[in-house]
């Protein structure tokens, strides 16, 4: 059989890749989808949501909202069924080179590596440590390298940086010298995304007027616009405003923790976290009709033992996969945050969280699936190596999200006759010398071989599996599509922070 697999042709579609069609896991039925929609638009006329800032407000109203006694700014059911109708669908998210682009259209599934973390458990220490500028350069370039990974979030936080403006500047700095697929971030301050879209210009040979990056925005801003339960966050409005008038594609977000500042039902968790989004849906689709937004109802649990955030759990997928089918039931581009876990290494418990929530996410056919890789302690902290070893283990999670295809030539009818006739066994068929490859994965990480194998070589764990890649690739894996000359006039314009040197081999440095 190696021999065949050695001698065989190459597959013209591999088994596993991204914007596989999900689609096939439905926690929810129509009619619950239709009474979640309806409840959504019952919170948005009867409750409304307290301290729109002024452009928001005047824009709703304008529209048909209305302000209560309380301050709270109400959306109208029509007003909101109607912007929907206008909403961007199957939109293209670019990456700086077409092989990355990400077409969000039906179940289309892409998945990404999880972000915002303060430590990092240090691979060479093996000891948790503040994140800094350099570690997250390193962490997107890896990432940059592994196939699973089809678009970047910022993995993790330059604490080292401590002003807003200059975190902000140089986190867009360093994602975008790091990789060349599609980027998602955070800005804190409306300004700095200005300056942000300058700098992505000058990255691709523009003139710092954003015009050449707008022909194909690479990175994605996100906001969420809502602070639970119902409640406007002015400084992610005024950013949420600043990116739709600079022609950035915007993640529109919200965050309600079940049992702290969302229904502890499951249910009424997801009806209101959609109402959250709903509403910024309109408000910026007012400033901007068909804007490129994209869902982003993150419902999620607490333990309500002690009022933490539980980012692992059977209830995280059921969430995330009900918001997939209401990004479904609106055919609306959505992401989810499905792939935490509460461990503090890459142990079993991290692999069992991440295994089941990165599935039914996919299944479910959410767009854009975050938080499968690299994250640990419920998103505080980041593990190089989980990010190798959970990368890895996504092969398997697209090949179920993937399915069974059913034809003429994969019922097998043929090879079924010919083998009873002849060899008595399908090791030496056509067939499966044809499909051997384009039906099965090989996850590298994963161990195959037998005891005894295993003990003449080493008997290596899937940690030092994966650090060994993990360090062949930060030993080699250094981009370089921004041009020195790009780089420079980068540099010339803005305060800068990473280092060219730690930006080159050998890697270790700085």
């Amino acid at each position: 059989m190696r021999e065949l697999r050695a001698q065989g042709p190459k597959p013209a579609q591999p088994p596993i890749g991204p914007g596989l069609l999900g689609g096939s896991y439905r926690p929810l039925s129509d009619s619950d989808l239709a009474r979640i929609h309806d409840t959504s638009l019952h919170i948005l006329e009867k409750f409304g949501i307290k301290d729109p800032i002024d452009p928001w407000r005047e824009r709703v109203v304008a529209a048909g909202g209305w302000m209560t006694d309380e301050g709270r700014l109400c959306f109208p059911r029509r007003l909101v069924e109607d912007v929907l109708h206008q909403a961007a669908r199957n939109i293209t998210l670019y990456g700086r080179e077409e092989r990355h682009d990400l077409l969000l259209s039906g179940t289309r599934t892409y998945y990404a590596t999880s972000t915002a973390a303060i430590q990092i458990l240090d691979p060479i220490t093996g000891e948790f440590r503040a994140t800094t500028l350099k570690d997250l350069y390193d962490m997107v370039r890896v990432a940059d390298a592994l196939p699973n990974v089809h678009f970047q979030q910022r993995p993790c936080v330059a604490t080292d940086l401590l002003e807003a403006d200059v975190l902000d500047i140089n986190t867009a700095y360093a994602t975008t010298s790091a990789t060349t697929k599609h980027i998602i971030t955070t800005f804190f301050q409306s300004s700095t995304l200005q300056n942000a879209v300058e700098l992505y210009d000058l990255s691709v040979g523009g003139d710092g007027s954003g015009d050449k990056f707008r022909e194909r925005p690479f990175a994605t801003a996100t906001c969420t616009v809502v602070v639970s339960p119902l409640r406007f966050s002015a400084d992610s409005c005024w950013v949420a405003d600043k990116a739709v008038q600079l022609g950035i594609p915007l993640k529109v977000s919200t965050v309600s923790q079940a049992g702290a500042t969302g229904p502890v039902s499951l249910a009424g968790n997801v009806a209101l976290g959609n109402a959250e989004v709903l509403a910024g849906f309109v408000a910026l689709n007012l400033l901007e009709p068909g804007a490129r937004l994209l869902m982003g109802n993150w419902p999620f649990v607490s333990d309500l033992r002690t009022g933490s955030f539980v980012g692992g759990g059977g209830e995280m997928g059921l969430l995330m996969a009900a918001s997939a089918q209401l990004g479904r039931f609106y055919d609306l581009p959505t992401t989810v945050a499905s792939g935490m876990t509460s461990a503090k290494q890459p142990d079993a418990q991290s692999g069992w969280e991440k295994g089941y929530l990165s599935t039914t996410a996919g299944l479910a056919g959410a767009n854009m699936v975050m938080m499968t890789m690299g994250g640990l302690a419920d998103n505080v902290a980041y593990s190089p190596e989980a990010l190798v070893i959970d990368e890895n283990m996504l092969s398997g999670v697209l090949r179920s999200v993937r399915g069974i295809e059913v034809n003429d030539n994969t019922l097998a009818l043929d090879s079924i006759e010919k083998v009873i006739n002849g060899a008595g066994h399908f090791l030496s068929d056509e067939l499966t010398l044809e499909m051997m490859e384009s039906e099965f994965v090989y996850p590298h990480l994963a161990d195959r071989s037998s005891i005894d194998e295993w003990q003449e070589s080493g008997r290596k764990d899937v940690r030092q599996r994966a650090r060994k890649t993990l360090f062949d690739v930060l030993e080699q894996h250094y981009p370089g599509h921004i041009s020195t000359g790009n780089d420079a006039r980068i540099r010339e314009r803005f305060d800068i922070k990473l280092e060219r040197e730690v930006m080159m081999p050998p890697w270790g440095r700085g």
